[in-house]
């Protein structure tokens, strides 16, 4: 049975941040705080049982108050881009903080996103329950909106993240976790892991806003082609600055749970296989990181390619393409959004 164990971990703006760490008995241990809803850490065994940290992260929650790249954190009310921070909806345009810089775009939820801000947390079960309201107008979006977070750590290895939300006027939500991992735990950069992804097409964007161009296009005969687990190595080295940050369109579309990805790393032996219920998963290989200095937990330095982001959510800039699945919430209705991380080991190759 998890284990759940809660501490202090500082103060935001006053108020007391907490810690919580969860243990199966399988030799995972997962800890989260209600800053963010950032999984701080995420240790899993390799094949021979040695745990290892498997998440990219800081050792202090001030080093998280300082900014930083969504390590961890939860991103919404809207994740992932949308063109010119601008929409509009019912009626009315709303205007959205363009904050990233190198695009000119609006990111994960603006200036002060669900990753920044103080859940309201308690354990619940093998997992924790995170709870947030979003005030009408807060970061320039629409409605009062209602947030349910659930993060477990369960027997069979599986981290899960559930997600509900409900609202009182029409609003975009894309709710997502934006965790890198590093199946070595950070004893190489990601480039011998080997990634599978369960899609045939991919939204292409444009280089400079990297947003999405409208065309759904086929991965087959084009150089991001994860049909078949690939080093990753091998897709990245002929790529722009090595890149990749794109958005794969899922075989299972919307609604079920289906298979999304496979992050296997040969010479530890972990495997992580993801799962959702969302339509599509943003792959981000962090080729960015470099372009700051990021020293993170042991006092490491996280330069590009310390890990892989595989984020399942809704497609980017969906309020600007009609033909991308909706991510519109009206009132009386609920957004679902569930995802799995399985955790095991394969034997020696």
């Amino acid at each position: 049975m998890t284990e759940i164990h809660e501490a202090p971990f500082g103060e935001h703006h006053g108020q007391a941040v907490r810690l919580f760490t969860l243990t199966n008995g399988q030799g995972m241990r997962l800890a989260v705080t209600n800053y963010g809803c950032i999984i701080t850490q995420l240790w899993v065994p390799d094949r021979q049982g040695v745990p290892g940290d498997v998440v990219l992260g800081f050792d202090t929650l001030a080093e998280y108050q300082a900014g930083h790249p969504f390590f961890g954190a939860i991103a919404g009310r809207c994740a992932n881009r949308i063109g010119g921070g601008r929409f509009r909806l019912a009626g009315r345009t709303h205007t959205l903080a363009c904050n990233e810089t190198a695009t000119g775009q609006h990111l994960h939820g603006g200036v002060c996103g669900f990753d920044k801000r103080l859940w309201q947390a308690e354990p619940d079960g093998d997992g924790v329950l995170f709870y947030y309201r979003a005030a009408d107008g807060e970061e320039g979006y629409p409605g009062n909106l209602e947030v349910i977070h659930r993060i477990s750590l369960r027997e069979d290895n599986v981290l899960a993240f559930d997600y509900q939300a409900t609202c009182d006027q029409p609003t975009p939500v894309n709710l997502t976790n934006h965790s890198y991992y590093n199946l070595s735990a950070q004893a190489e950069d990601i480039r011998r892991h080997w990634l599978q992804i369960d899609a045939d097409f991919y939204t292409p964007v444009e280089e400079q806003t990297m947003l999405p161009t409208g065309e759904i296009r086929a991965v087959a005969d084009s150089p991001v082609d994860f049909r078949q687990p690939r080093p990753l190595a091998e897709v990245m080295t002929p790529l722009p600055q090595q890149g990749i940050d794109l958005n794969f369109v899922l075989r299972g579309g919307e609604g079920a749970l289906h298979p999304a990805a496979t992050l296997y790393h040969p010479a530890s032996g972990r495997e992580m296989r993801v799962t959702t219920n969302q339509p599509g998963v943003q792959c981000y290989n962090a080729f960015k990181l470099s372009n700051k200095r990021w020293i993170g937990k042991g006092q490491r330095h996280y330069a590009a390619f310390a890990g892989l982001c595989l984020e399942t959510q809704a497609f980017p800039d969906s309020l600007h393409q009609p033909h991308f699945p909706g991510i519109v919430l009206q009132p009386g209705e609920r957004y679902r959004h569930h995802t799995e991380h399985t955790f095991s080991t394969r034997a020696e190759d």
